[in-house]
């Protein structure tokens, strides 16, 4: 019987899913990662989540593993060449969060255009100063979004109830020009996307090509006074560069869920000096790296993978 370790919390779906259809499943959230190590020869597959880096080191210690189980989208923690060259499957549900990224992305946009955590601040406060929490609109806006894969088109999917027009970009992609509610998607070159665009989403894997891509050159084509939406990795900003563009104005405000270091305890003097900045910025909303983690989410990761994983090892029957 093939073994299977999931070393982070997961709906239950998951490993009853993985049981019934005859796995024997470890479900060990927290496990230490010296413990992975020890054990993971004793395994076919390893599910993880964000903590668990499958790095070359780590992937050699899987002598026997089969594949590999991502809970979410991104792969940037996985070396991807060298599971390819081990035979490693790679199995991932970006598709499970990608509407829960779309909706975290329009909820901070609206909070940040409608002044809402100044606004309740006030109210908290017993304080009605209604000029200083006058809002904007978000209809008649021009909405950029960089990358059109799972979380793109759930953004696009969530504005469709504002009279917008969304600029889409993606270089592995055709996208099709479509109306789509109240909006209209029209398919952009990058550099008109980044000069007409009010709002401009980042929705984005991280790899060496998008890695610090939004740096100060990146951000000088942009139209002046543009909202960053950031929910994709935080690494595919420059933080000095975003800093330096919120100072002089051109950027007006940034809704990030997403951060180049996300281990606040390791931070150096300048990463947290970067973020109180950031925190005491009128016209930035952060939040903790929790777009696509929703509880609808956690359950449709866990039932995607679960499928997943029971259709690799039944393809992998009949292929042999």
């Amino acid at each position: 019987m093939r073994k299977i370790l999931i070393t982070d919390d997961c709906h239950p779906c998951l490993v009853d899913g993985l049981i019934k259809s005859g796995f024997i499943v470890n479900y060990l959230p927290g496990i230490p990662l010296d413990d992975i190590d020890k054990s993971l020869s004793d395994y076919d597959g390893i599910i993880i989540n964000t903590r668990v880096k499958m790095d070359k080191k780590r992937i050699t210690n899987g002598s026997r593993l089969l594949f590999i189980g991502r809970m979410g989208s991104g792969l940037d923690i996985i070396d991807l060449a060298f599971a390819r060259e081990k035979k490693i499957a790679v199995i991932s549900t970006p598709e499970g969060n990608a509407q829960a990224v779309g909706e975290h992305s329009l909820a901070m946009l609206l909070a940040l255009l409608n002044k809402l955590p100044l606004g309740a601040e006030q109210v908290r406060q017993m304080k009605w100063d209604r000029e200083a929490a006058r809002g904007t609109q978000l209809s008649g806006k021009t909405i950029g979004i960089i990358g059109f894969g799972h979380t793109g088109p759930a953004f696009a999917g969530v504005l469709g109830g504002f009279k917008v027009d969304i600029l889409v970009y993606d270089k592995y992609k055709d996208v099709k020009n479509c109306k789509q509610g109240r909006s209209r998607i029209i398919a952009t070159p990058l550099n008109e996307l980044l000069a007409k665009s009010d709002i401009m989403s980042l929705n984005l894997p991280l790899t060496e090509e998008t890695n610090a891509m939004v740096d100060s050159e990146f951000i000088s084509r942009m139209k002046d006074d543009v909202i960053i939406i950031n929910a994709s990795r935080g690494q595919v900003c420059s933080m000095p560069a975003i800093i330096e563009n919120l100072k002089s104005g051109k950027i007006l405000g940034c809704c990030f869920d997403v951060f180049p270091n996300e281990k606040t305890e390791t931070y150096n003097p300048k990463e947290r000096h970067q973020m109180e900045f950031l925190i005491n910025h009128p016209n930035v909303l952060l939040t903790p790296h929790v777009a696509g983690w929703t509880f609808e989410s956690k359950e449709l990761i866990s039932r995607l993978l679960s499928e997943k994983i029971i259709d690799f090892f039944r393809n992998e029957l009949i292929s042999h």
